[in-house]
């Protein structure tokens, strides 16, 4: 078996629904710009999404029940989370064995509190792999499902075989993720690579939006970019009741 097909193997034995291979060598001066150059020195990444549950996603225009909340956080972040950084761990593990360098990067977890951002945009590796585009919220919108998928990335030299081809953008002329927003958070701008990410999100407004739902009811959620795209609402199986 090769180390490609043992990636995967490990990665659908996991449970993740996406898997792909990207080329960063398109992002490396975004990358190093985030990241710094360590991080911009690797020139592959493999990519890993799970999905959300739709059923949890569904009930957030009721989050201001705190069981909504309580829910949200914990079935469709935190233990989707710690399932991809698993997932990561042991894939790196298999690229490490092999002679290659490999780094996991945490599935949702700040490193930089003025960019507010992570060591690696996981979307950025995800739409390189061909697995989505970045939507108009910023978020990486997979045909099938949406943004009803997280993601996590592990940075290598190991030549796994083809990268993906990057997704043309599919948001046309559809605003839905940018009126949902409570804080307007959004520009209702298509996602350019030459852009900054300010120009299309305010990241700032997010984290004041939070630390205001902190202060007052607790376990903050908001989520209704992932809940309003129709890309994620048309995946969604139909309970039986429909």
């Amino acid at each position: 078996m090769g180390l490609k097909e043992k990636v995967l193997e490990i990665a659908k034995a996991e449970g993740a629904d996406y898997f792909g291979v990207a080329d960063l060598a398109p992002a490396k001066e975004a990358i190093a710009w985030q990241s710094g150059e360590e991080i911009a020195s690797f020139p592959f990444a493999v990519s890993i999404g799970m999905r959300m549950f739709d059923d949890v996603v569904d009930l957030l225009p009721k989050q201001k029940e705190r069981w909504v909340r309580v829910t949200y956080r914990t079935s469709a972040y935190e233990v989707i989370n710690a399932r991809l950084d698993i997932t990561a761990s042991k894939i790196a593990g298999a690229i490490r064995d092999k002679g290659y360098r490999a780094i996991p990067i945490a599935s949702s977890k700040r490193v930089d509190s003025e960019k507010l951002c992570g060591a690696f945009s996981h979307k950025m590796a995800a739409h390189l792999a061909g697995l989505g585009w970045i939507g108009k919220s910023c978020l990486l919108i997979t045909p099938e499902h949406g943004p009803r998928v997280r993601w996590v990335t592990v940075l290598t030299d190991a030549p796994l075989g083809p990268a993906g081809k990057p997704m043309d953008q599919r948001c046309g002329n559809c605003h839905e993720c940018v009126d949902a927003c409570p804080v307007h958070a959004f520009s209702g701008r298509n996602f350019l690579e030459t852009e900054e990410r300010n120009a299309r999100y305010d990241a700032h407004k997010c984290e004041a939006y939070f630390d205001r739902q902190d202060e007052t009811i607790g376990d903050a959620v908001c989520g209704m970019c992932v809940y309003i795209c129709p890309h994620g609402r048309k995946g969604r199986k139909p309970s039986r009741k429909e």
